[in-house]
């Protein structure tokens, strides 16, 4: 038995032909649709990259307990746990954060790894000088004046410098990093195709922003555009005009059809080596992106509207074999997990929380009644599918308290400071660290919250989330809910008082 996963990061939904989409070229991923089953609710956990990666290594949330940062000592990981019982596995990447303080302890649970250079703003090429940008770049875009974040090492914490430099070396296709993850990622397959036994994980940066591609996708999507360069949006309200919102748009399409065409070529494998018969394929993103919509770009800053937290996810089962099937049944990052570990015959770790798919695939098979989404220190969000429940704090001024757990301080591209270890403290416990007391840091958040309002959303009448409503008895019910999934999670106690919310004597 063998497997692969072909995960994007900041891939949307609302974007893709199978989800509704009637004006992006994306026909692989209308072909992935009818090889495969398409979850239609499936939602994110914790947010955004690394606190994602961490739940589809250890089947378990991130953001009730701590923020960005490494895989914890005491973490079950499932490339390692595959590695153990006799499955080979491999990681074809580019992103960039895994080679970060922040996430460097995930690529080396597989057995081997391959990271191409260049993404974002990937400390690759080195350039004392400065670059230079185009004539027509338009700063309020330029990710050179994205705010310095907690924890950022780099010089001036500035990202977009790097970004212009990386650049100039990425002139054709097959130079993209994108391109290249792929290219190893087929030949993994092309040498081992006849061998059994393997997980491979092909994971591309892309469709992340600054969406920047060759002008072969750009000209998918013809438009009339007179501004400045924009392919880079600040995380925050929109101020542009709308034809500069629709350029990003298309930005954004043209970078996911470069996606599709990749994608595809790991389909044509599937056919050419009938992988079909004996290997499972899942296709699968850690969070969207809003492009505009409820007036705000990106992710993090603003609530986590569906266009963030609503994700695609398409699975291929070679015991089942359903095709061309959707699913109704509630799903997240951390079933993925389970579900390749059941896939392989492997015992799944008692601390994994999440769900093997498998019988979903098959027969849409009872999952949970609702789920939990957010990130570190902001709302603490539920769904049952229907209702969107955002949570926000008791007193949105002073957000606390809340603490980080655990033994691993490192922020996205720096270790924690010297002034945020002053005062830690040493935690009793949780019920997943085994045995291992952490460290309790007082939280000062690498991003800015999202804000801190509660909203609670009607999906049936509502679906583009435009109306909150105000109804105390799902307000109630939801909340109840909320606080139960906190608990079997072992939320720690501050984060029920910071919501406001009673702490259920069981679940």
């Amino acid at each position: 038995m063998r497997a692969v996963m072909v995960m994007f990061d900041t891939l949307n939904r609302h974007m893709l032909p199978p989800y509704g989409c009637d004006w992006t070229h994306a026909p692989n991923f209308t072909r992935l649709a009818e090889r495969t089953v398409t979850f239609d609710n499936c939602y994110v956990g914790s947010m955004p990259c690394m606190p994602a990666r961490r739940e589809m290594h250890t089947g378990r949330y991130n953001f009730l307990h701590r923020s960005w940062g490494p895989l914890e000592p005491f973490d079950d990981s499932m490339p390692e746990i595959l590695s153990e019982n006799g499955i080979y596995t491999h990681l074809s990447t580019d992103h960039q954060h895994y080679f970060e303080d922040g996430g460097a302890t995930y690529h080396t649970r597989y057995d081997s790894w391959e990271f191409h250079r260049g993404q974002e703003g990937d400390a690759w090429i080195g350039q004392v000088a400065d670059p230079v940008e185009p004539e027509n770049i338009n700063r309020t875009f330029s990710s050179s004046l994205r705010p310095r974040r907690q924890g950022d090492r780099r010089r001036n914490g500035d990202t977009g410098r790097q970004d212009w430099i990386n650049r100039a070396f990425l002139d054709s296709e097959e130079k993209q990093p994108q391109a290249k993850t792929f290219a190893a990622g087929l030949e993994f397959i092309r040498r081992n195709h006849q061998e059994d036994d393997w997980f491979l994980q092909v994971e591309t940066f892309d469709p992340h922003e600054p969406f920047f591609t060759q002008q072969k996708y750009k000209d998918l999507y013809p438009h009339e555009y007179n501004g400045k360069l924009f392919d880079w949006p600040s995380y925050r309200k929109v101020e542009e005009t709308e034809e500069e919102v629709q350029h990003l748009r298309y930005e954004y399409a043209a970078l996911l059809s470069m996606c599709d065409e990749y994608l595809g070529k790991v389909l044509d494998l599937m056919d050419e080596y009938s992988l079909w018969d004996d290997t499972m394929l899942i296709v699968c993103t850690d969070h969207g992106f809003l492009l505009g919509e409820h007036d705000w770009w990106a992710k993090i800053v603003p609530p986590f509207y569906n266009e963030v937290a609503h994700t695609p996810l398409f699975i291929w089962d070679p015991r089942s074999k359903v095709a061309g099937a959707r699913r109704e049944q509630l799903a997240q990052i951390i079933d993925l997990p389970a579900t390749l570990l059941e896939y392989f015959g492997v015992e799944r770790p008692l601390d994994m929380e999440g769900i093997p798919l498998g019988e979903v695939i098959k027969s849409d098979a009872p999952t949970r009644d609702a789920v939990l989404f957010g990130v570190h220190g902001g709302h603490v969000n539920i769904t049952d599918g229907r209702y969107v429940y955002m949570r926000g704090p008791v007193d949105p001024s002073y957000n606390q308290p809340l603490f980080n757990y655990t033994l691993m301080p490192n922020h996205m591209r720096g270790r924690f400071g010297v002034e945020e270890l002053q005062d830690i403290q040493l935690a009793e416990s949780f019920s997943f660290t085994k045995g291992c007391r952490t460290m309790k840091i007082a939280s000062k958040q690498v991003f800015d919250s999202p804000p801190r309002y509660t909203m609670l959303f009607d999906l049936e009448s509502d679906p583009g989330q435009e109306n909150p409503i105000d109804s105390a008895a799902e307000e109630a019910r939801l909340s109840a809910r909320m606080a139960e999934l906190m608990l079997a999670n072992n939320a720690p106690p501050e984060q029920f008082e910071r919501l406001g919310l009673a702490v259920p004597e069981t679940v």
